[in-house]
C-alpha cells in the first residue's frame, strides 16, 4: 500500500443544502445549483472551463462515516446489504462524491454548477472535464 497519501481541497461548495437530511440521494433527483468556490491559488487551473461545459466534480464527503463496509442500498432495508464499493453509499473507507455537473456560469474563481447534491461547506477534491471521445 502507498504511504502518505493526502488530498488538498482545491475549494467547497456553498449550497442551499444545509443538512444531510435535505438532500436528495443524486442530482438527478431534484438537486439545486450551487456555487463551487475555488480556491484563488488554483485559478490558472479553470482557464479553459466554459459556461456549459460539463464536468466531474470530485468532493470529499467530510460528514461520511469511514468505516461502514456494508449497507442496504438507498437506506432501504428491503434491499439486502451490500458492500459499499458496490454502492454509491457516501460512509466509506474513503469517501469520496463524484457529482456530474453543467457549469451554468463563471464569475473570476466562483463556478455556478448544478444539478448537485452536495450540502454547504463539501470541500471539492479535484475538477475534471467531461470529454465526448478519448484525450
Amino acid at each position: 500500500m502507498t504511504e502518505g497519501i493526502s488530498l488538498r481541497p482545491i475549494g467547497v461548495i456553498r449550497s442551499t443544502l444545509r443538512s444531510l437530511a435535505e438532500a436528495p440521494r443524486q442530482g438527478a433527483e431534484c438537486a439545486p445549483d450551487a456555487w463551487l468556490e475555488v480556491d484563488p491559488a488554483f485559478a490558472r487551473a479553470l482557464r479553459g472551463i466554459s459556461a456549459g461545459d460539463e464536468a466531474i466534480v470530485i468532493t470529499w464527503l467530510h460528514r461520511a462515516d469511514r468505516s461502514v463496509m456494508e449497507v442496504h442500498p438507498r437506506d432501504d432495508h428491503k434491499n439486502p446489504l451490500t458492500g459499499v464499493f458496490a454502492t454509491r453509499s457516501q460512509d466509506r473507507p474513503n469517501p469520496l462524491g463524484l457529482h456530474r455537473v453543467t457549469v451554468r456560469e463563471i464569475s473570476g474563481t466562483r463556478l455556478r454548477i448544478g444539478p448537485i447534491e452536495a450540502i454547504d461547506g463539501t470541500p471539492v477534491v479535484d475538477i475534471k472535464a467531461v470529454w465526448g471521445g478519448t484525450e
